[in-house]
């Protein structure tokens, strides 16, 4: 039996100093709508794809929460299994936690997203209301918009004219694009965080601009009856000699202010073969950078997305942080300028990465235990077979949304936290053929499903993906699973970007709320910087 930890075991190992990794195991929606403040989203459904990332050192001290319902009992038993030593559960889940009359959040990115909103009110970011900018063009006024997302999001929707200059990348290419002082410097993204975090970062840089967040991003754009740009390309180009210059300058001035700390690379390979603290390698160029050459061990998180949502990345909580980056250091500065702020212990890589990267590529996350796994796998050509003459069923294992948009002919839906349900609809005497949209999901189903029946049961090869590549049919399903069964979707966030307006401002309302909980809570670490 793995020990269980009450309420207020777990509030003291969050002061005591000490590394602790936090883990969610509960689904994804059931996640966003109420969580601790420092818990790790790390469903059970794909819990061996990343807990290896979030938590690579197996002696941490690690505590898992679920709905008090048996899952986190199943995850203990994974991790055990596969060499994690030091493994509690929170008696009671999180309904415990709120029982003892402790704080529970909603929505996902938390502590983050809280950091921005408590960064606006102690440094008082400026601000300006989508009208103030559509007078701004017709005045005539010298300004640029710079959104801070990443170039996927802003493709997809943003603010006429905007240019996409994710949050990392500003203070490098500012200068590019705002060469002189006279030129108003907007910066936004969809809600709030990084439009407050990307303008106080230029404001933290020491930019004579004036220099405000574009109030609401793109959300508080529609709702004020503006029109959004879709499909924009513009982004930033090759970086001048002038704003390398100017950039160095000001990111040397931050570190030196907030005594950001250097290491060598000797220093790091001692961290690496330390085995009492956790160590995250985190690389926070651009994607195409990383993909031409990283150092091994390395995790591609650019840095404007890595202070928007950190727990994507890390959940060892008292762990190292090693920021790397180009010889010039500016986006590992000024990210460890923020994740210091945060309350983690962040170095930058002394002289650039570039020495010491010899792998090329993009890094795909250890889906821990999967190569143990012996379940015999069948072609599309195969299933289409079996289908046809009815002696297998087939079952996707993938998120809920994506099955509703697009599954195999007569196929069933199944999530692993409730193989037990899934195991019931199943016929008997038939092949179970279990699809994701790679093959990942349905690898780590297999191993619950395969200790309830007794019937074969395979992988299909290549999932999806390669269904679909043949040119296979495929049909929706939009009205299964029901909404109630959806554990993994979170529709609070989902709505907000399917054109609903009351869901944005219930958004925006949310985000600016989370100071008084983060107050509440106690638990935060944060130190905010004013320059």
């Amino acid at each position: 039996m793995t020990k269980k930890i009450t309420p207020g075991d777990l509030k003291n190992m969050l002061h005591d100093g000490c590394e602790l990794a936090l883990l969610d195991v509960r689904e994804d929606g059931q996640f966003g709508e109420a969580h601790l403040l420092y818990a790790n989203p790390c469903a059970y459904s794909h819990l061996e794809a990343r807990v290896g990332q979030r938590v690579p050192r197996k002696s941490t001290r690690t505590v898992l929460i679920d709905e008090n319902d048996g899952i986190a009992e199943k995850a203990a038993a994974r991790l055990i299994k596969l060499g994690f030593n030091d493994v509690s559960i929170l008696n009671g889940g999180v309904q415990g936690w709120a029982d003892a009359g402790y704080v529970i959040f909603k929505g996902v990115n938390v502590p983050c997203k809280a950091f921005g909103e408590v960064v606006e009110h102690q440094a008082n970011t400026p601000r300006i209301p989508p009208e103030d900018l559509v007078s701004m063009e017709k005045n005539g006024e010298k300004y640029v918009i710079l959104d801070g997302r990443t170039p996927a999001e802003y493709e997809r929707m943003n603010i006429p004219g905007g240019i996409s200059v994710p949050n990392g990348e500003l203070v490098y290419r500012v200068h590019d694009f705002a060469p002189d002082a006279e030129t108003t410097i907007v910066v936004n993204c969809a809600g709030r965080t990084r439009s407050i975090i990307g303008a106080q970062t230029l404001i933290n840089a020491g930019l004579p601009n004036k220099i405000v967040a574009l109030k609401g991003g793109t959300m508080g754009w529609t709702l004020s009856g503006l029109e959004l740009e879709n499909g924009a390309t513009r982004r930033y180009g090759d970086l001048s000699d002038a704003a390398r210059i100017i950039a160095v300058e000001r990111a040397a001035r931050i570190q030196e202010r907030m005594a950001i700390k250097t290491v060598t690379i000797e220093t790091v390979n001692s961290w690496q073969a330390d085995d009492k603290q956790s160590l995250f390698l985190l690389d926070v160029r651009s994607a195409e950078e990383y993909a031409d050459g990283h150092m091994p061990g390395s995790m591609h998180a650019p840095g404007g997305q890595l202070v928007q949502a950190i727990d994507q990345w890390v959940a060892v909580l008292g762990a190292r942080i090693v920021l790397l980056d180009d010889h010039n250091n500016v986006r590992a500065i000024m990210t460890a300028h923020w994740l210091k702020q945060m309350g983690w212990d962040v170095s930058v890589l002394d002289g650039g990465v570039e020495a010491h990267a010899s792998e090329t590529g993009n890094i795909k996350p250890e889906v821990l235990g999967i190569d143990r796994l012996a379940f015999p796998t069948v072609t599309a050509k195969e299933l289409a077979k079996s289908l046809e003459d009815d002696s297998a069923i087939a079952v996707d294992t993938d998120v809920s949304w994506l099955y509703r948009k697009e599954c195999l002919p007569n196929s069933l839906w199944g999530n692993r936290a409730r193989v037990k349900e899934l195991a019931a609809k199943l016929p008997k005497g038939k092949q179970v053929v279990l699809y994701s949209e790679h093959e990942t999901r349905a690898w780590l189903l297999a191993i619950d499903l395969a200790e309830i029946i007794t019937e074969p049961i395979a992988i299909l090869r290549g999932g999806r993906e390669n269904w679909r590549a043949e040119g296979r049919p495929l049909e929706v399903s939009p009205n299964s699973p029901r909404d109630a069964e959806q554990l993994d979707f979170l529709f609070f966030v989902h709505d907000r970007h399917d054109g609903n307006e009351q869901a944005m401002r219930d958004y925006l309302d949310w985000e600016e709320g989370l100071p008084a909980q983060i107050e509440e809570d106690g638990d935060a670490r944060y130190q905010v910087f004013t320059p």
